[in-house]
Order: C-alpha cells, then structure tokens, then sequence
C-alpha cells in the first residue's frame, strides 16, 4: 500500500500504473490526506461457463406459463 501526493501522482503516473497492473493499491492524497484510490481492476473470466451445461439436469414444466389462479392473489396462498 503506498500513499503518494496528487502532484507526484500526475509526474509518475505511469509507473503507478504499472505497479497497479502488478497487484498493488496506491492511495492519491491532497495534503497528505487520502482522496482517492488506483486499485487493479478485477480481470474478466477467461473460461467461461459453457452454454447448456445443466441442460440435461433442468426441465421447464409443460404448463411453467399457465394463467395463476385468482385465488392466489386475493389470498396470497402458494399455488
């Protein structure tokens, strides 16, 4: 964790990027107080899931769309 001034941050900033690419959080300060963090952004999943991987587990019912009962709303009783 490093704390560096905004002044010093504009005159180096490529450098904290880099360090920033590598792991590291770098805190922007104004006067020495922290205003601002440069953290590394979270990298994108590079595998992912295969479509229809719970394909054969996973069925929709025949009547999944049928019309809810009006009783069901007057009362609030599960269907």
């Amino acid at each position: 964790m490093l704390k560096v001034n905004i002044a010093e941050a504009k005159a180096r900033l490529s450098e904290y990027l880099k360090r920033c690419e590598a792991g590291e959080t770098i805190f922007l300060a104004k006067r020495n107080v922290p205003v601002a963090e440069l953290r590394p952004l979270r990298r994108p999943v590079k595998n992912p899931r295969p479509a229809g991987l719970c394909n054969d587990d996973f069925r929709v019912p025949p009547d999944f769309d049928r019309p809810v009962p009006a009783s069901a709303y007057a009362e609030g009783d599960a269907v």
